[in-house]
């Protein structure tokens, strides 16, 4: 089992920037390809970014590219994303997701989400 626990969400202004932190315990961490998939209001998850196990390959929804950056601590079993230039339509509840294979579609472990709003 992994545990995930995000932190860092809040209110910001549209233009603003955000770091989100996802910490992990349970399983080797380095084991794991992590990710971030966010929800907003009345829409479905949708796939955010994802790291490879040692942070050598990242992917990025095309609706986030070139403004949020996914990286690791390996050494801290964190995983972050840098969320720069946020518009409304990031509003969303942003859930940090771990699992064995960079390319799945559906991750194994969720954490509980953290809840980001941008104001405009």
């Amino acid at each position: 089992q992994v545990q995930l626990v995000e932190s860092g969400g809040g209110l910001v202004q549209a233009g603003d920037s955000l770091r989100l932190s996802c910490a992990a315990s349970g399983r080797t961490f380095s084991g794991y390809a992590m990710g971030w998939f966010r929800q907003a209001p009345g829409k479905e998850r949708e796939f955010v970014a994802a790291i490879s196990r040692r942070g050598y390959n990242s992917r990025y929804a095309d609706s986030v590219k070139g403004r949020f950056t996914i990286s690791r601590d390996n050494a801290k079993n964190t995983v972050f994303l840098q969320m720069n230039s946020l518009k409304f339509e990031d509003t969303a509840v942003y859930y940090c997701v771990a699992d064995e294979n960079y390319y799945a579609r559906e991750y194994d472990y969720w954490g509980q989400g953290t809840q980001v709003t941008v104001s405009s």
